[in-house]
């Protein structure tokens, strides 16, 4: 593959790339290159970080571009996830996240056996300068930086938070460094670790990260992003078809609304990414059934009227259901199975 089939690949469908030009210069070099990206161990695998995300990694392999997934107990401890309890996160990320990212990749076409997991506590265990480089990383942020850096862990500025909270940025940027990773991802809720990555790399005798951010997407609910704290507002890849299409029915999505209306969102950077197209069933009364190859078309349509929101609902539910049958069968038998249930018992009611 040309270099500019890669630089397409890897940017393909991106919100933002910290830079092209730094991009295309990584490529230049020829290098065997690594792309990281971090999750919180802090609930269900929904479609936003097991198929989004995840189809988003298999470009970068089918560039050549090697994947680390990095599970992040010790920031999901000091965010307070899962109870706070460090050996129960480790736990979950070694056994259920692990099965449902890999699971995830399946879905999206993806070789599981491509992929490679670092565990947090792993690598400062190995990495015997990882504190020292955190220490340096603060020494050059003030304290109002990581004050307003916390929106990167789903907190707000204004928030009487612990002071191990605020080591969270520092830590996140070391992660990229202690990895020897060129390319990090992540949505653009990370964009401000990500931009600290870039600025204090060079002078602490790192190589500056290209940062690579993602569409976010939209909850079934509202114009937020999804949330796995709000189970009706997220598919999770495991869900039932039935559940699936409960929540699906009754998701937003107003009439020939274009701009804010998760259905559209999910159609445009999940159905169409993934299946490539999106097929319409409607009796003949109703104009007759429609496959759609190309998102613009399908959204002109529903602005003008002549796609109902009920007839997208029930498409975009038939297709959730068809691309996330790998991982609902990964998930109904033996320890997969049991994996979640145990992770179900620590949640909140």
């Amino acid at each position: 593959m040309k270099n500019e089939e890669k630089f397409n690949l890897i940017t393909k469908g991106l919100e933002e790339v910290l830079t092209e030009e730094d991009l295309k210069n990584l490529l230049k070099k020829k290098t065997k290159l690594h792309h990281y990206i971090g999750f919180e161990i802090s609930g269900k695998v929904h479609v936003g970080s097991g198929l989004l995300v995840m189809k988003k990694v298999k470009d970068f392999v089918d560039a050549g571009v090697s994947p680390i997934i990095f599970l992040a107990d010790w920031h999901t401890w000091i965010n307070d996830k899962l109870g706070g309890n460090l050996k129960i996160i480790q736990r979950m990320a070694r056994g259920y996240f692990t099965e449902a990212i890999k699971a995830s990749f399946r879905c999206v076409g993806g070789d599981p056996e491509k992929l490679d997991f670092v565990l947090g506590s792993d690598l400062y265990a190995k990495e015997k300068d990882y504190w020292a480089s955190v220490v340096k990383i603060a020494d050059t942020i003030t304290l109002s930086r990581a004050v307003r850096s916390i929106t990167i862990m789903g907190r707000k500025e204004t928030e009487d938070i612990s002071l191990a909270k605020l080591f969270y940025p520092a830590m996140q940027v070391a992660d990229i460094f202690a990895l020897g990773c060129q390319i990090a991802q992540a949505g653009m809720d990370q964009r401000k670790v990500h931009v600290i990555a870039r600025a204090v790399a060079e002078k602490l005798g790192y190589e500056k990260p290209v940062a690579l951010h993602h569409h976010l997407l939209m909850g079934l609910e509202s114009r937020d992003k999804m949330s796995k704290s709000k189970p009706e507002s997220a598919v999770f890849i495991h869900d039932a078809p039935e559940e699936i299409e409960a929540k699906i029915k009754k998701a937003f999505c107003p009439p020939r609304e274009t701009e804010f209306n998760p259905i559209l969102d999910w159609t445009k950077h999940l159905i169409f990414p993934i299946k490539k197209e999106l097929l319409l069933s409607r009796k003949v009364e109703y104009g007759g059934s429609v496959e759609y190859n190309d998102f613009a078309i399908l959204e002109q349509d529903y602005k003008d009227g002549k796609l109902h929101p009920e007839d997208l609902k029930n498409a975009v539910a038939k297709s959730l259901i068809d691309i996330l049958e790998p991982a609902r069968k990964h998930f109904q038998s033996g320890k997969p199975k049991k994996m979640l249930k145990d992770l179900e018992k620590l949640m909140p009611e």
